[in-house]
């Protein structure tokens, strides 16, 4: 299991949200536009960034759009009803590359600044994944899998069967010349590299890659190769989960973010010095921090801007290779990403539970303001601002929660309490459709930000190892025993819920407790030793738990399915078919046993959807279950 699943001139949306006198609706919480990716041309004045629209049928589409910096003025550069992200500039400025499913799979397009269209560098079946411009403007190198064999299978044409792991392609570092378009495999064959980052000298890369595809642990390691390929030359080898590769501008350092020992998030930033005695990775964060930052960048002096995520907020520190952080000023909203102009001013990404994303400048001199009005019909729509609060855990502990209160409530109401997933995950101060549809509609939401939760220190994130269902669920009790305390919550109308570990903790609390009288799993995990043995990349759950073939003892204590004899709650269960991260056969197991035990269950399966759905029928069909399940069970206010 992974970390969670549960979101021309200004324009805005053409089917403009209306202004209603009733409830806040699923279609309503879906118009949403969510910008991301924010690049800034070299000269500064232009930033290019990545805007998804609302989910259209099967897809959503995503385009480039343009801020002009001076006149606050953006505009769309595609109108594609596919994918088109990952936006990056020429070193030089005058072209911008991007990567697009328009044709198919994703692939490298390039569009002039000086007018005309975009076209296509790269071409094929396979997709590209990612790339970069070499520091001269006249290569790109990237990501995408090596060649198919020219292999005719035993069954004939028809024939699709697969070798697992013998037959996988994994992704390969590939060049392509800018001007010819002719491309030439750089990395070896056998490997499989995840990230690239061209060295300054344009001589050669820096990339994260692994010899050992196939293996299902952490086996990634952090190697120099030539610009003309040869052998792989490790630099570090980092324990545990790592990512965000970035070199900085003079080619000195490069950074990254890492575990603090082996796992199991990539919580602390790191900075390996490049040259021939520099020494090994410095964690820079971990004394001064002790909070995640993601994403970051390199700035002109030797610094990083990082987005920092604490608590329920996040901000925009500045860190320095020492470990010396220097807060920046607070913003009104919260930073999602955020770029260094030129000039020293900021673009950035931010949102709050109820001001919907947009793209911001924070100048030198003035106040931060929203350049954008992606989501104008946003401040229209009624949304319950969150009450942010504190309550104590079982042990004395303090948890941090966010609680949405139905407008007008002066007494207890039916509460749900909703877990985020993870469990390295977090609630945090953004919109999160279905605690907004249950508050408009009489519910109390409680967010809790149990032990386990990310932002609020490496400790407290680690402190569910191998205890899943035990701390971190009294953690949940002990905010709804405070909720009911301070009047809020009706204690008979309490209700569960969440997806992937919030999934797994709802279904955990209807087998340990009868104080639920309704509850809703979605994408869950009922048996945690199956599920190692049937999810894609169990990694992170080996951290966790170890491996089920030798320590098979807290795989079984800790899963809800050999303690279904206990429940008693009704409970909706909602899965993907093609999800592989906790896939369909948990959701399965968990529906059977409720029904061998004659408690009230039904289970939804959505085609086509893996760990996070994507289709809008689907969306739709999921919130109004959600809706319809607690009141039916905790019932209308």
């Amino acid at each position: 299991m992974r970390r969670p699943i549960l979101c021309c001139a200004l324009f805005v949306l053409a089917s403009s949200l209306p202004v209603v006198a009733g409830p806040l609706t699923p279609e309503q919480t879906l118009d949403r536009r969510q910008p991301s990716d924010l690049n800034v041309s070299p000269d500064g004045r232009l930033v290019a960034f990545t805007v998804t629209e609302p989910p259209d049928g099967k897809s959503a589409a995503r385009d480039i759009w343009l801020l002009d910096v001076a006149s606050g003025r953006a505009r769309a550069l595609t109108q594609a009803t596919k994918v088109n992200d990952s936006p990056r500039w020429s070193p030089d400025g005058r072209t911008l590359a991007f990567l697009s499913s328009r044709s198919g799979s994703p692939q490298i397009y390039l569009l002039p600044m000086t007018g005309g269209e975009a076209r296509p560098l790269t071409k094929g079946d396979d997709g590209v994944r990612a790339f970069a411009w070499s520091p001269d403007g006249k290569r790109i190198a990237f990501l995408a899998p090596e060649p198919k064999p020219d292999i005719k299978p035993p069954g004939g044409p028809d024939d699709d069967a697969h070798v697992v792991d013998l037959e996988d392609r994994p992704d390969r570092l590939w060049i392509v010349d800018v001007a010819s378009g002719e491309r030439r495999l750089v990395s070896p064959a056998g490997w499989e590299v995840d990230e690239l980052q061209w060295r300054p000298q344009g001589d050669g890369l820096i990339v994260s890659a692994t010899d050992q595809p196939a293996n299902d642990r952490d086996t990634n390691r952090i190697y120099a190769i030539a610009a003309d390929g040869g052998p792989m030359h490790e630099l570090a080898a980092p324990t545990g989960p790592f990512g965000g590769l970035t070199i900085s501008p003079d080619g000195k350092w490069l950074a990254y973010a890492g575990a603090r020992v082996d796992g199991p998030e990539p919580h602390d930033l790191y900075v390996l010095p490049l040259g021939p005695d520099g020494g090994g990775p410095r964690n820079i964060t971990a004394a001064h921090l002790d909070r995640p930052v993601r994403p970051f960048s390199w700035t002109k002096d030797d610094t990083l801007l990082g987005v920092v995520q604490s608590g329920f907020t996040s901000r925009c520190d500045r860190i320095a290779l020492d470990g010396t952080v220097t807060p920046l000023p607070a913003f009104p909203v919260n930073p999602s990403d955020a770029a260094q102009l030129p000039s020293g001013a900021l673009a950035f990404i931010g949102e709050t539970t109820t001001e919907a994303p947009e793209v911001w400048l924070a100048p030198l001199r003035g106040d931060a303001h929203a350049v954008t009005q992606l989501n104008a019909a946003w401040s229209a729509i009624p949304l319950v601002k969150p009450e942010f609060l504190q309550y104590k855990g079982f042990d004395g502990t303090d948890i941090e929660a966010a609680l949405l209160r139905p407008a007008g409530a002066t007494g207890p109401t039916p509460l749900v309490v909703l877990v985020h997933g993870g469990p390295t995950g977090r609630w945090s101060d953004r919109f999160e459709p279905w605690g907004q549809l249950l508050a408009a509609r009489g519910f109390a939401v409680l967010y809790p930000n149990i032990r386990g939760s990310t932002g609020y220190g490496e400790r407290f994130m680690e402190s569910n190892r191998a205890d899943w269902g035990g701390a971190d669920f009294k953690d949940v009790m002990a905010g709804v025993d405070a909720m009911v305390q301070r009047g809020i919550a009706d204690p008979a109308r309490l209700g569960i819920g969440g997806w992937s570990y919030g999934g797994y903790m709802a279904e955990w609390a209807i087998t340990q407790t009868t104080r639920f009288k309704a509850a809703v799993s979605g994408a869950g995990m009922a048996n945690l030793m199956s599920e190692f043995g049937t999810e894609d990349g169990p990694s992170y759950d080996h951290w966790f738990w170890g491996a089920p073939y030798t320590k098979p003892e807290g795989f079984l204590q800790h899963s809800p399915v050999l303690f279904l004899s206990h429940a008693k709650t009704p409970t909706l269960i909602l899965q993907g078919e093609a999800d592989v991260t906790d896939p369909i056969g948990q959701s399965q197991e968990l529906y059977r046993g409720l029904k061998w035990y004659g408690v009230d269950a039904e289970m939804v399966l959505y085609p086509r959807e893996g760990h996070g759905l994507r289709e809008r029928p689907h969306l739709l069909d999921r919130l109004y279950r959600i809706i319809g399940w607690y009141e039916k069970y905790l019932g209308k206010s």
